[in-house]
């Protein structure tokens, strides 16, 4: 039976990159817009006086006068796992894996456990307007098992994989090169591609992999066309000079992964804080992107990721947004933005609001390669869609009536905006959340 619905009110997509072109040329603003749905897909969006008359027969319409609806954003870095650990106390990048993660992470080996966090994680994700995010789960497989189930059951697209990591961890999270190597395969045969859900190599980071099972990380990888990899790169001073003990004949943490085969579209590199241009030059070559995880880079004291040499027009590196729960200490991009904001300005740089909506929406979709599918409002893509109230908070509420153009608007709602300010999340053109229903 074919499903429809239709969704009124002012909506933004973008329609070119807000970082070549002005920022407000680069997004349409449809003031009295109209989205048609058929099946979870787009079928046409545009304004309700040309649309209004080819809506189906029957066809109810959700209509939201004052909000502002955006594609659904992308959290391209991600931990699920660490969800009951974030905002833990005052530590860096590795004293903070040892104090709070492993300890937290051992416990995914009981799936009921795992399925019940990650019922949590998904709503919460979808109670802040993200309807796609690229996961890490555990070393336990059932920990991706108990993932994807629940995203399947909500038909969010979702990226996820099984941690590798065979040394430097605690023996109860440990794999072995061969092991790791094999229970990926079988959880890529078992998910990747399955309805929505996509599969990642997830190597966490290079002190905790093995050269060998880097190798057969690179090995899975090559396996399958599509497939993602994501891991960590040059994000703590304390992990660059571990990294450079333990693979003395690397040119570089990047020539590490570079060496193992791990550098490709669909490559996600998490924070990159340290990067040169010898690095970013790599990146663009590639193809691989960049997590940008502004919150948790302040939250662990990491520095500051310079956004703006990663997008030199000359080579280019793709770039998305991440939370990175649970260091990061908050899972809503709108806050994650406002942060994003402040390190740009710390950098004597400025991040439009455009730009930044860009990098959730759009912007994300590309660094993924998966812009043929979400990120934007236009015919044949996935219905996933977050409807913004800039007035939800009462701060918001306070500056919506001093806001005179669409960029102060959307940039008010960039710096006081958080879960409040999500009115609803659709995926697949489905009602998932709706801010205060029970």
């Amino acid at each position: 039976m074919t499903q429809t619905r239709a969704i009124r009110g002012p909506y933004l997509t973008f329609h070119a990159d807000p970082f070549t072109v002005d920022p407000m040329e680069a997004l349409h603003h449809e003031p009295d817009g109209l989205i048609l749905i058929e099946n979870g897909l787009i079928t046409a969006a545009g304004s309700w006086d040309s649309l209004r008359n080819t809506i189906p027969a029957g066809t109810a319409v959700d209509h939201y006068p004052d909000m502002l609806i955006s594609a659904g954003m992308i959290d391209t870095h991600v931990h699920y796992p660490q969800l009951p650990v974030i905002a833990s106390y005052g530590e860096q990048l590795l004293e903070w894996l040892e104090n709070y993660v492993f300890p937290a992470e051992a416990r995914y080996a009981d799936i009921t456990y795992a399925r019940a966090v990650a019922r949590q994680f998904l709503s919460e994700l979808l109670r802040v307007g993200t309807t796609t995010a690229a996961v890490y789960c555990t070393v336990h497989p059932q920990s991706v098992d108990a993932f994807f189930e629940e995203s399947e059951r909500l038909n969010t697209c979702m990226i996820a994989g099984k941690v590798l990591m065979d040394r430097n961890a605690p023996e109860n999270l440990r794999d072995t090169a061969q092991s790791g190597y094999d229970q990926s395969a079988e959880l890529i045969a078992r998910w990747h591609n399955r309805g929505r859900q996509l599969y990642a190599v997830t190597p966490r980071f290079a002190p905790t992999s093995t050269p060998e099972q880097l190798d057969l990380a690179g090995a899975l990888l090559a396996t399958k066309p599509d497939l993602f990899m994501q891991t960590h790169l040059l994000e703590n001073r304390s992990e660059i000079a571990w990294v450079r003990e333990l693979f003395p004949d690397r040119a570089s943490y990047l020539d590490v992964y570079d060496k193992a085969g791990l550098l490709r579209p669909r490559a996600i590199l998490a924070h990159a804080v340290h990067a040169e241009e010898a690095d970013f030059q790599r990146c663009h070559d590639t193809g691989c992107s960049i997590a940008h995880c502004p919150g948790s880079n302040q939250f662990l004291g990491s520095g500051s990721f310079p956004l703006f040499k990663a997008l030199n027009p000359e080579r280019r590196v793709h770039v998305g947004i991440g939370s990175d729960i649970g260091a990061g200490p908050a899972l809503s991009l709108l806050q994650v933005l406002s942060d994003a904001y402040k390190v740009a300005q710390g950098l004597q740089t400025k991040l439009h609001p455009a730009q930044g909506l860009w990098l959730a929406t759009a912007g994300g979709a590309q660094s993924l390669g998966l812009e043929h599918r979400i990120g934007s409002i236009r015919p044949g893509l996935y219905a996933d869609l977050c409807i913004f109230d800039p007035a939800a908070t009462p701060l918001g509420r306070i500056r919506a009536q001093t806001a005179e153009t669409l960029a102060d608007r959307l940039f008010a709602l960039t710096m006081l905006g958080d879960d409040r300010s999500i009115a609803a999340t659709y995926v697949a053109g489905q009602l998932l959340h709706k801010r205060n229903a029970a």
